[in-house]
Order: structure tokens, then C-alpha cells, then sequence
């Protein structure tokens, strides 16, 4: 329970592993680093969910991917500039008691993301 994501990339058709992310808690245009982490191999956090059920507070929060690095690490060439560099998602968390699950499926020209469970 608590707060995860997941990144796939749907260029490779694989886990993004090696992607550096940084998650945020935000309060209007304030925004407050939480923690940075890379990617394991299962494209998931290697500490497990960003937050537990106890950790996770009614709020506001971002999560940064840095896809343009990512991308050039796996030997991609891209544009300068790149499309995308990085993908920034902003979200709310209104039930602590529920899982909130934040996947990322990316390439270098898109992305999409869910509520997920």
C-alpha cells in the first residue's frame, strides 16, 4: 500500500531501468524534494514504495522522470532538442488508506500514464 510507480519503456518494450527520478511533495507552486532514486532492473524504486500507508499524507505530490537521459544512455539518438526531457506528473492523494499507484510508459515522443492499483 502506500505510493509506488513503475516505468516501462514502449520504445525497447522493457522496463526503463536506470532512469533517475525525483519525487516531490508540492503546495502551490512550492515544490519540496522528497527523494531522488534510479530505477532497478523491474523498472520499479530498489527501497520499495516511496511512501508506506503511515508515511503517506493527504496532498499534493510530482514525480520527475529524466526520459532525454534515460533514452541517450540506452543509445538512442535524439533531436537537439530532444521531444521530451523530462516528463513531470503532478498528482493528488485525497485516501491514505488506499494505494496509489503511479506507472509511466514512455518513449522518446510520448507518454502515458494511469491511476493504477
Amino acid at each position: 500500500m502506500g505510493l509506488s510507480t513503475h516505468v516501462l519503456d514502449t520504445m525497447h518494450g522493457s522496463p526503463a531501468a536506470g532512469m533517475q527520478v525525483a519525487l516531490y511533495t508540492t503546495e502551490g507552486q512550492q515544490a519540496t524534494l522528497v527523494k531522488r532514486f534510479t530505477l532497478n532492473a523491474d523498472g520499479r524504486n530498489p527501497d520499495g514504495p516511496l511512501y508506506d500507508n503511515d508515511s503517506l499524507q493527504v496532498g499534493t505530490y510530482r514525480l520527475v522522470f529524466d526520459v532525454a537521459a534515460y533514452f541517450k544512455g540506452c543509445g538512442v539518438s535524439l533531436p537537439e532538442p530532444n521531444f521530451l526531457n523530462h516528463v513531470s506528473l503532478d498528482f493528488g492523494v485525497a485516501h491514505t488508506d488506499q494505494h496509489y499507484h503511479v506507472p509511466l510508459l514512455v518513449s522518446p515522443w510520448s507518454y502515458s500514464t494511469y491511476r493504477g492499483s
